[in-house]
């Protein structure tokens, strides 16, 4: 498995969101992830399609829980 982490503002009035894309998970296992990792980063975020949003900058805390939950390759986007 494999993500992608970007940081994005744009269409989200100004406020800061943390992006992780190409994931490939099941439907039933987007929420399971996004539950570990909203309760890992003390954060709130949703599922928005294929992508988890988290809410603020998490580049820099979000890779090592990815790669403890199996995630081979994390790619941070600037």
């Amino acid at each position: 498995a494999r993500a992608v982490v970007r940081l994005e503002r744009v269409g989200r009035g100004g406020k800061e969101v943390t992006v992780v894309s190409h994931l490939e998970l099941p439907v039933m296992e987007r929420e399971v992830w996004l539950k570990a990792l909203k309760a890992g980063l003390g954060c709130g975020g949703q599922v928005d399609g294929d992508a988890l949003v988290l809410q603020g900058d998490q580049r820099e805390r979000l890779p090592p829980l990815l790669e403890k939950r199996g995630v081979k390759k994390v790619t941070v986007a600037n």
